[in-house]
């Protein structure tokens, strides 16, 4: 056994004194016992006793037991769960308060079975878990607890953690649980278990938490090729932030504008997304997941691209004649919409082809009123009582496609004089007979000539 006094008479508060024990390296349940004594005639503590239990020559991290008054001998326990090829080391520090008195330490001993007092942990397994879950501590224990005992699960270098629940078994067994919530990297370390109870502390080993970020791409994925209903794509998702291994790939795609979005998995490097609109701007972008509750990482990057245009579904129907002239020729057909074009560009052209002159003439232009809801076309500078054969050709970047013809005949319209040079008489003796010709235009059927 060691043995220890430290006299506070004449100190300044905060000066301190060790005694450290040997290296211990324990296969099997022990127990460390000791007796201790912090007393002072004025009745103000001379001081604080603490209790650090360092493992493998690391930090020392936080006390396990302390106090600072006691009046008579006491005895503690310490149910320290450190267990070979791990080693430790028991540091007793008294820290002075300024005021006069003893702090004495005596019969440190190291028992070869289990505590009386103070239950015993179990080995404590590392967790390892997703930045922002939740990381449970199970912390099993031989020996009993009461509501008096204080646990806690004790960090080095990071916060400590609050009991969250805790099972009993029986008499000898029980677990105690412990969460780290909302677990960032700050959050990773070294943990152990902390019980202290009336009779002294239980201690276990440390476990790591371990806190892994979701991966995200780095680059936005590649584009391979474009259809009008279809984009294939490279993933280009070796690049990472975070952590691996990645056990699922996912392809997010929504429309630049609007708010469809849809989430495909995906089991290789490239992938087909099918079943898209023409001629619309989509972004995609890849989500990876990690083993674990929460594993799936943010969206990466997103690829900006468009689809091409498709062909035109149909041509353009119910072509009708609103108003005929002797000149012009009014027409209208069914108002259309993209589900038709199928490309935000398109034009609309009126052909039209009529007879003048003994050739055919043929003519296009371009109609504009084509958003309208009751869209028509006027075609001018016509010949009247002419056949006239008219179509609408709806066109995009990918193709074209025709209605069906419609044959309007003008009106007839005044026709043009006879012409004077042509008009020749022989004259007779009781009458004057003439003949001329027809009119240059004759505009129609000629129901009468006068003289």
């Amino acid at each position: 056994g060691s043995f220890m006094l430290v006299n506070t008479s004449g100190r300044y508060s905060g000066q301190k004194a060790h005694l450290l024990m040997p290296h211990l390296k324990e296969n099997d349940t022990h127990c460390i016992d000791f007796h201790y004594y912090v007393s002072s005639k004025s009745g103000a503590s001379p001081g604080t006793l603490n209790v650090y239990v360092k493992v493998n020559d690391g930090p020392i991290g936080n006390p396990v037991w302390n106090t600072s008054l006691t009046a008579t001998w006491s005895r503690a326990e310490l149910a320290i769960s450190t267990f070979w090829p791990n080693f430790y080391q028991v540091v007793f520090e008294v820290v002075t308060s300024g005021h006069s008195g003893y702090v004495a330490i005596d019969e440190v001993k190291v028992l070869g079975h289990p505590c009386t007092k103070t239950p015993h942990f179990l080995r404590l397994q590392s967790v390892e878990v997703n930045a922002g879950q939740f990381a449970t501590f199970q912390c099993t224990a031989n020996g009993g607890t009461d509501s008096g005992d204080r646990l806690w699960l004790q960090g080095i270098y990071v916060r400590d953690a609050p009991l969250k629940d805790i099972k009993v078994f029986n008499a000898r067994r029980f677990v105690a649980l412990f969460s780290v919530v909302n677990a960032t990297k700050r959050d990773a370390g070294n943990y152990r278990c902390m019980i202290r109870t009336e009779g002294g502390v239980g201690v276990s080993n440390y476990a790591e938490l371990i806190v892994k970020e979701p991966p995200v791409p780095i680059a936005p994925p590649q584009l391979s090729s474009v259809g009008a209903t279809y984009l294939w794509i490279q993933l280009n998702a070796n690049s990472i932030n975070g952590d691996g291994p990645i056990i699922q790939r996912e392809v997010e795609y929504r429309t630049s504008s609007g708010s469809w979005y849809d989430i495909q998995p995906v089991d290789s490097t490239s992938y087909k997304i099918g079943h898209l609109d023409p001629d619309t701007e989509y972004e995609i972008s890849v989500l990876l997941t990690r083993p674990g509750e929460g594993g799936t990482g943010s969206p990466g990057p997103a690829l900006k691209t468009r689809t091409k245009c498709a062909d035109p579904m149909r041509g353009p129907r119910r072509l009708e004649v609103v108003e005929i002239k002797s000149r012009q020729i009014t027409i209208c057909w069914e108002p259309f919409g993209y589900n038709v074009t199928r490309c935000h560009r398109y034009n609309l052209t009126v052909h039209y082809r009529y007879q003048a002159g003994g050739q055919e003439q043929v003519r296009e232009e371009v109609s504009w009123d084509t958003e309208s809801s009751h869209p028509q076309h006027t075609i001018t500078n016509l010949s009247p009582y002419t056949n006239v054969s008219i179509k609408l050709v709806l066109m995009n970047p990918e193709g074209r496609k025709e209605s069906q013809e419609l044959v309007v005949q003008t009106d007839e319209d005044v026709p043009s004089a006879v012409p004077l040079e042509s008009i020749q008489g022989s004259t007779f003796e009781e009458k004057i007979f003439l003949q001329w010709r027809e009119p240059a235009q004759t505009y129609g059927v000629i129901t009468l000539y006068e003289v």
